[in-house]
């Protein structure tokens, strides 16, 4: 093995964080091309020099999916690539996602002893190097699957959740088939996050590599309307819920029915996972020349920067907040500023504003001001008397957050939801119906993809401990009844 460098710590802190290299921001805002270029090599390997190969490293208890940050690092700055990506894989099912749109300043970096005294490690493009490298040479890599072990678990929805799971479960020997509503696998990766911030043809290649670990995916599969949770139960020895909270939250304020109001949801499914934003689709699409974004999340950035990428004008963010407290990723406020949106702060939506044939001409907001913090941390906004404004626009995007779809939970009345209809899970993440799993935004609630990848993480390994204690999980009462009722010959049973 090639020996890393021989440098003190004195050594590794003299050396400075190296930014990861963007494209022009006057350029990049008229396309969908990925903005941030990535490390080279040579940069990739000095950044990697500044590890200090802690003896207690911090880091990976600031990681969901506990990646041994470390160790591909410390095997990157010797140049051993091979190695590097191995460990980095058996780790992370999606590393080449998790390194682009992970908020790894506020978990592993966050962490890092070297914050103390200057910038962190950059662990996040670092990931995203020795992944992307993986991605060019899988024929190089060794990758160990267990022996079949003759047990199959269904997952439901192929999401970020979904897809950490089905890589954890196909490497340990048992058969997974993922069930997706879409015509496309990814979930949240394909529909939400736009093409700039994470290529769709990245995603590909990460369910690609899922694929050749023996993961099914089915697509066009509405689990709820084409099959029943009880289908899938009783022809799977487990199963995975992870759909994700893709409901859409309105503000509850008049003019949110006018024509040009869009949720976030519905615009950045309509430009990312249906193509509206390229020449030879058929998926119709606004093009505001004014746009006002209602939000400060990540979601909201990647909709405000959408739409400028689409023509508009002016791009513009109304958040009830100041700027130290918009809940966005640092790199993903500094990409919108650069790009040219314009921050409305401290501004509350009060009225969407329409002419007489109900297009969209008009946002009025309150100002606001900033009290005690709330139950976030953040300090409460309270509305300022007499305040109120028109904000001029011709579109409008709803970026507040998202809820629980009941699609899926209102088919199978066993399963236990909260008040918020979100999946209730005991500590190993098992429903209220035994061998149902459930993890990411379906239990938690709308957060990041990290924290839903970590959830199927630990489902995977809460599965394995499952089918290791259990016998047949289907009884021969159960499958007589099942195809005395017909649904035997039509279950998933017959196409996976």
């Amino acid at each position: 093995m090639t020996e890393r460098p021989d440098l003190t710590p004195r050594d590794r802190m003299q050396i400075e964080r190296h930014d990861v290299p963007a494209r022009s921001a006057v350029i990049r805002s008229m396309d969908f091309q990925e903005v941030n270029l990535g490390y080279s090599q040579a940069l990739a390997m000095e950044e990697a020099e500044r590890c200090l190969d802690c003896a207690n490293p911090r880091c990976i208890d600031g990681c969901p999916v506990r990646v041994n940050i470390p160790q591909f690092i410390e095997l990157l700055a010797a140049g051993e690539m091979k190695l590097s990506a191995e460990s980095l894989l058996g780790d992370n099912a999606l590393p080449c996602v998790t390194g682009r749109v992970c908020p790894q300043e506020t978990q592993c970096e966050g962490l890092c002893i070297r914050a103390k005294k200057g910038e962190p490690v950059a662990v996040g493009a670092l990931e995203r190097f020795v992944a992307d490298w993986a991605l060019d040479h899988l024929d190089e890599l060794d990758s160990h699957i267990d022996p079949d072990t003759g047990r199959r678990v269904a997952i439901v929805g192929s999401g970020p959740a979904g897809l950490a799971a089905a890589g954890e479960l196909a490497k340990s020997g048992h058969k997974v088939t993922v069930f997706e509503a879409f015509h496309a696998p990814g979930g949240v990766l394909i529909y939400g996050i736009p093409e700039f911030r994470l290529p769709k043809d990245i995603v590909q290649k990460e369910v690609d590599r899922l694929k050749s670990l023996g993961v099914t995916i089915e697509v066009n599969a509405i689990v709820g309307k084409t099959w029943t949770l009880r289908e899938l139960r009783q022809n799977f020895d487990a199963v995975f819920i992870a759909v994700g909270a893709g409901l859409p939250v309105f503000m509850g304020i008049p003019g949110e029915d006018l024509k040009g109001v869009y949720s976030a949801n519905e615009y950045l499914t309509r430009v990312n996972l249906m193509g509206a934003f390229r020449d030879d689709t058929d998926t119709p699409v606004l093009q505001g020349q004014r746009v006002v974004v209602v939000g400060g999340g990540n979601v909201a950035m990647d909709a405000v920067r959408t739409a400028r990428r689409m023509g508009a004008k002016e791009g513009i963010i109304a958040y009830r907040r100041g700027k130290d407290e918009l809940p966005a990723r640092d790199e993903e406020i500094r990409h919108a500023e650069e790009e040219g949106v314009k921050f409305e702060l401290m501004a509350s939506p009060v009225r969407i504003v329409g002419n007489d044939e109900n297009w969209v001409t008009g946002i009025e907001c309150q100002m606001m001001e900033l009290g005690e913090p709330d139950d976030s941390g953040r300090r409460r906004p309270k509305p300022i008397a007499g305040s109120e404004y028109v904000l001029e626009c011709d579109m409008v995007v709803v970026a507040i957050g998202t809820r629980s779809n009941p699609m899926l939970t209102a088919s199978e009345p066993d399963l236990k939801i909260n008040e918020w209809g979100y999946l209730v899970v005991d500590e190993e993440g098992m429903t209220s119906v035994p061998g149902i799993f459930a993890g990411g935004d379906i239990v938690r609630g709308a957060a990041t993809v990290i924290l839903a990848m970590g959830d199927g993480k630990r489902a995977a390994h809460a599965i394995e401990k499952y089918l290791g204690t259990v016998g047949k999980l289907m009884p021969a009462a159960v499958a007589k009844a099942a195809a005395s009722e017909g649904t035997a010959g039509e279950s998933p049973a017959a196409t996976t």
